[in-house]
């Protein structure tokens, strides 16, 4: 397998920086250049007036050096719009062409690729962020991401590739990175192998995804991967752009037991064309030891190895301040053995501390969610995102205020997902409450909106698609959602237990809000 030196990437950089000067002189319209600059990670903001850069962080692992290299970035810069992705990257907003080109090139220096950030190409590959220390994971499947990221990036320069090639690995039935919808899943076994699963994806025509194996042999997984692609060559539609993502091939080839027909042949190419592309893996080294401190509270997560813990930390809308991200960062390298995880919820998790680490790590992040309704999830947004449709960022601030001044228990109200529009960054499908970018008319007049899903679920075996209740006003959502938190804890249950008890009592309060014009 060829694994490819981030150096080599330098190579293109001249290319970006002739185009993006071009789109800044007015001589390059934006659809041309969101098309060429997706390629690197890149796109111009809203308006055209700035750009943002997405730096990949494979499987969402920031270790102690990246860290320290964005904190170095933002700091030189003075970026004050950073944004952790649900696809567990990290967003740097709000820069000018000379800045998006300076970090472009050193982040390459750190190990740190922009390419295939955005476009016509595989994506970060995503990973449980606990993996290696979360306890009642089936194994650690990070040393597997990690390879199938080197992998898929010998395919960013390849022909007929799917819009979008989501890869991720899960390590237990919680579905975290959500294996099984994904555009190609392995879901890990407690038997030590992986399920895969293929051709799902959220969005416009959603789908989960087709188990296509089981008890797949780890170091088989990256003959997985190329089926993919040769199965997306012959099958996909990449002539039409809203069509040529993997999910719709299950219509295209006639139903789920098709596709993974057409899969297992390509498949079977694969394996038999005498190209060696086994894994030989092995699990990381871990030699820090607790040292007989200890830290507990609702943000300490004791982890697998005895004496270490897991600080979680989930800045408002997904978006850390500069000043608490470099802080941050500052302290992790003064100990050792620490990094961050990102996840798909947008919280990031520091990891492998001391009990008097944590505690530290405690004090530096205490401007995040305060509770699990605040751990809520928002895309950028249409102020920043030029395909966005409504400002998410805008609606959640709007409603964590109004939640605070209701005062309401932690529990009342659960983690909520918005996405800006039906792309579904947000993963508004699969969230207990979510919400979509969207229009209300009224008196023939069209009004900023979001419609409502209620009850998705992405446990593995469990998945199910939100219900669609309507749509409501942008003005009224905060509303919404204080009568439904009032409602909840005057039952004297969480929201888990009262939604669970009654499935429909969430229509009941929505009912007015849906029905207002």
């Amino acid at each position: 397998m060829k694994t490819i030196d981030c150096q080599t990437w330098k190579q293109d950089l001249q290319d970006f920086k002739e185009k993006t000067e071009a789109f800044y002189a007015g001589e390059l319209d934006k659809m041309a250049y969101k098309g060429f600059s997706g390629y690197y990670g890149s796109y111009a903001q809203k308006g055209g007036k700035a750009s943002m850069l997405r730096l990949r962080m494979t499987a969402g692992r920031v270790t102690k050096e990246k860290m320290a290299f964005t904190a170095r970035s933002i700091r030189e810069h003075t970026i004050n719009r950073i944004h952790f992705t649900t696809c567990q990257t990290i967003q740097l907003h709000d820069l000018t062409k000379e800045t998006v080109f300076d970090i472009m090139e050193k982040a390459l220096d750190c190990g740190i690729v922009t390419m295939g950030g955005g476009g016509d190409f595989p994506r970060n590959v995503m990973c449980s962020p606990l993996t290696g220390v979360e306890k009642g994971e089936y194994f650690d499947v990070l040393p597997y991401a990690e390879a199938a990221s080197d992998y898929l990036m010998n395919f960013l320069k390849a022909e007929k590739m799917p819009r979008k090639l989501k890869v991720c690995f899960s390590n237990s039935p919680a579905n975290v990175p959500h294996a099984t919808y994904r555009d190609l899943g392995f879901a890990a076994r407690e038997d030590g192998t992986f399920d895969v699963y293929g051709a799902g994806g959220l969005g416009n025509n959603p789908k989960f995804g087709v188990k296509v194996a089981e008890s797949v042999a780890p170091e088989k997984i990256l003959y997985y991967i190329k089926a993919m692609w040769l199965t997306f060559r012959a099958y996909g539609n990449y002539e039409n752009r809203g069509k040529a993502r993997t999910r719709y091939m299950q219509d295209a080839l006639g139903g789920a037991e098709n596709f993974a027909k057409a899969f297992q042949e390509k498949l079977y190419e694969v394996l038999e064309s005498g190209e060696n592309l086994d894994l030989s893996v092995s699990e990381p080294s871990r030699t820090k030891n607790g040292d007989g401190s200890v830290a507990a509270g609702r943000r300490v997560i004791e982890q697998k190895q005895d004496g270490l813990y897991t600080v979680s930390w989930h800045p408002l809308g997904g978006q850390p301040s500069a000043s608490t991200f470099c802080a941050l960062s500052d302290l992790m390298q003064t100990m050792d053995g620490v990094e961050m995880r990102l996840a798909p919820d947008e919280t990031a998790y520091i990891i492998n501390l001391t009990g008097n680490e944590a505690k530290k790590i405690l004090e530096v992040t205490s401007d995040g969610a305060a509770s699990l309704f605040e751990t809520s999830v928002s895309c950028i947004g249409a102020s920043i995102c030029q395909v966005g449709v409504r400002d998410s960022q805008a609606l959640l601030a709007s409603c964590i205020k109004a939640v605070r001044e209701a005062k309401l228990p932690d529990g009342a109200l659960p983690q909520i997902h918005i996405s800006g529009c039906p792309s579904s960054c947000g993963t508004h499908q699969t969230g207990a409450i979510g919400f979509r970018g969207g229009v209300k008319m009224i008196d023939k007049k069209p009004n900023s909106a979001f419609v409502l899903y209620v009850n998705g679920q992405s446990l593995q075996g469990k998945e199910t698609m939100g219900r669609e209740l309507g749509t409501i006003l942008e003005t009224k959502i905060p509303s919404f959602l204080v009568e439904l938190g009032k409602t909840v804890a005057e039952s004297n249950m969480t929201f888990e237990e009262w939604n669970a008890k009654d499935a429909k009592a969430i229509d009941r309060v929505a009912a007015p809000y849906v029905k207002e014009s």
